[in-house]
């Protein structure tokens, strides 16, 4: 563990040594903490949301910092395992010294950091999920992005809108997975309608032929997707191939990227919510301003929604770390992030207040095209 933690922020600060050697004597820059999948099954997710963090950090740094001080993300690679999130998250807190902790992968790796975060008080900034056990307020955990539930609703509403009536839901069986399940339940009963199939999975499921059945002989018009990109383009593309005409519509959980690649032309027309603007719309400031940053960071015209939405939570961090001053501790920061009210990144606004660490309700809708990228 000592080795990988080594090599992990040894690479982070390999990455920021041109910014360090500019930081003015006596104020050293601040460290943003990070656990996230850099390896294993995941590891495209981390990898998103850890170059759309640099992103915008190479934008700040290159402009002198914030508040005359560099920022430094040191970024640990925890294979998306849970254990190695905790253990991440005491080496970040009590080793790096982190003001906060940024853009955890999921509520699984999330979870078990908290009582490390509580203890030590320190900010627990967007982790990259929507789901409901994350959502209810905690004093130090601030969520940028729309939830689960939101996603399940915007989509539920938009088919109701054209007289649908007959819904399918695919989710896991397990705590996160039926609170989704339980989401779209209510918002069906609340239009009069119940879920016409369900199919509940197992994360380690590798044989979806009874499900698929079960659901084909409910023969919904929409089968919305809650798990992972692999179950859900499994499920897509054996459903289809058995002669399924329903609307595949997935939440934003499985990634984009990863889901588009597993889909690949089998998954034409499948439907996705989204909790940031499409990633191509130059025409919205952020995304113009995105694009350039990512371009500038990798030399590459690599856009993804993982990654816009990392900068733009670190772009929100970032302000909360622009109005707590150049002598910014943990304290200072959670006082600073309740401060932002109403902030208009360019086209995506953010709030916070001392009761309220749920950032936006942003949801969109895109569609898989034939160049294999969902967009509008």
């Amino acid at each position: 563990m000592r080795r990988r933690t080594f090599i992990a922020a040894a690479l982070a600060a390999a990455f920021a040594a041109p910014v360090a050697a500019q930081t003015p004597a006596g104020a050293g820059p601040i460290v943003i903490g990070q656990s996230v999948p850099l390896s294993g099954s995941n590891k495209d997710l981390g990898a998103d949301i850890r170059e759309g963090a640099l992103a915008y950090l190479k934008k700040v740094n290159d402009a002198g910092g914030v508040n005359g001080r560099k920022i430094e993300l040191v970024s640990l690679d925890d294979a998306n395992d849970t254990k190695r999130s905790e253990a991440n998250t005491k080496v970040l807190i009590d080793q790096h010294n982190a003001v906060a902790l940024f853009g955890y992968g999921s509520a699984t790796l999330s979870r078990p950091a908290l009582p490390h975060v509580e203890a030590a008080r320190i900010a627990f900034f967007a982790p990259f999920t929507g789901a409901e056990p994350m959502r209810k307020f905690n004093r130090f955990v601030y969520n940028h992005r729309a939830s689960y539930a939101d996603e399940l609703e915007k989509v539920i509403d938009h088919y109701t809108t054209f007289g649908i009536k007959k819904f399918g839901i695919v989710h896991y069986d397990d705590a996160i997975g039926n609170e989704n399940y339980a989401v779209v339940e209510r918002a069906l009963k609340s239009r009069g309608l119940a879920p016409s199939g369900v199919a509940k999975l197992q994360r380690t499921q590798t044989d979806l032929s009874k499900e698929i059945a079960a659901m084909a002989k409910a023969a919904p018009d929409v089968v919305i997707l809650t798990t992972l990109y692999q179950h859900s383009a499994d499920f897509v593309k054996i459903s289809r191939k058995q002669g399924s005409g329903a609307q595949f519509v997935s939440n934003s959980f499985p990634g984009s990227s990863a889901f588009a690649q597993a889909l690949g032309a089998d998954g034409l027309g499948v439907a996705m919510a989204q909790v940031v603007p499409t990633v191509t719309r130059r025409s919205i400031p952020i995304v113009k301003e995105y694009q350039e940053a990512v371009e500038k960071l990798t030399g590459k015209k690599h856009y993804s929604f993982q990654s816009l939405e990392a900068y733009i939570a670190m772009k929100v961090l970032v302000e909360g770390l622009r109005r707590a001053g150049p002598k910014v501790d943990r304290e200072g920061l959670l006082r600073a992030l309740d401060s932002i009210q109403n902030y208009d990144l360019g086209g995506y606004v953010v709030s916070f207040s001392p009761t309220n660490h749920n950032g936006s309700s942003y949801v969109g809708l895109t569609i898989l095209g034939r160049d294999l990228a969902f967009k509008d």
